[in-house]
């Protein structure tokens, strides 16, 4: 059987996935001399039914991701009796902009003006958490804005009453390219530059399953993990 055909966790699974990587969490954070309680865990669930994110719910997880608009979407329709917040973490199109803003808590892909302008036009309750996603990278179709961008998307943020300025989120490079360790230290820079703008933007959305003791360790608040818990993607549908 091969891993894309492998089925969902057992709830048991699930739940030992989930203590390991808090455990991991904890021991990261012990040796950053920071304390676990100031990382949130997003769970990362792309391409997994909404029935699984159902069952992480039963088990404590209250912060779900998803990459794509249209799953994002019918998930957070189809789970709506959960209190669940939904973070945003793929490139978003402008033109959806306004249907993710009915649904995500944070949005953690802001890479541009026009997409900042989009959100503006939303019609929220509660202001949406946006974070400025820096590409770390030469290559732009990574996704990020250029990190000499970063102020002036920032600002657009601030002047934006749909949105508050969280911080900074950013996917490290390959690591033939660059080591996370690096590269993340590079965004804590960033970040500071962040703060130095506005003091409250402190936020660093940063670590996936494969890199997030290093985030940890350049003082990441925010990790996108999933397959270490979900397990393997199945299919996309």
């Amino acid at each position: 059987m091969s891993s894309e055909e492998r089925p969902e966790a057992s709830d048991a699974e699930l739940a030992q996935r989930l203590e390991s990587v808090r455990s991991r969490i904890a021991e990261a954070a012990r040796d950053a001399g920071r304390a676990a309680e100031e990382i949130a865990l997003i769970v990362i669930t792309k391409f997994h039914p909404a029935e699984l994110v159902r069952r992480l719910a039963r088990l404590g997880i209250g912060d779900v991701g998803e990459n794509r608009h249209q799953e994002a979407q019918a998930k957070a329709a189809e789970l709506d009796d959960l209190a669940l917040r939904w973070h945003f973490v793929g490139q978003l199109q402008t033109k959806k902009a306004r249907q993710a803003a009915q649904y995500a808590h944070a949005i953690h892909s802001i890479d541009r003006e026009r997409l900042v302008d989009a959100l503006a036009t939303a019609e929220v309750a509660d202001p949406i958490d946006a974070f400025v996603q820096i590409n770390l990278t030469e290559d732009p179709a990574r996704g990020g804005a250029a990190p000499g961008e970063l102020e002036r998307i920032a600002e657009r943020v601030l002047a934006t009453r749909t949105l508050r300025l969280r911080g900074v989120m950013a996917v490290a490079p390959l690591p033939e390219e660059e080591p996370a360790a690096s590269a993340f230290a590079r965004l804590r820079e960033y970040s500071e530059r962040l703060r130095a703008l506005e003091p409250s933007a402190a936020a660093i959305s940063a670590g996936m399953t494969h890199d997030f003791p290093e985030a940890v360790a350049a003082g990441a608040t925010h990790l996108r993990i999933g397959s270490a818990i979900t397990g393997n993607r199945p299919p996309a549908g």
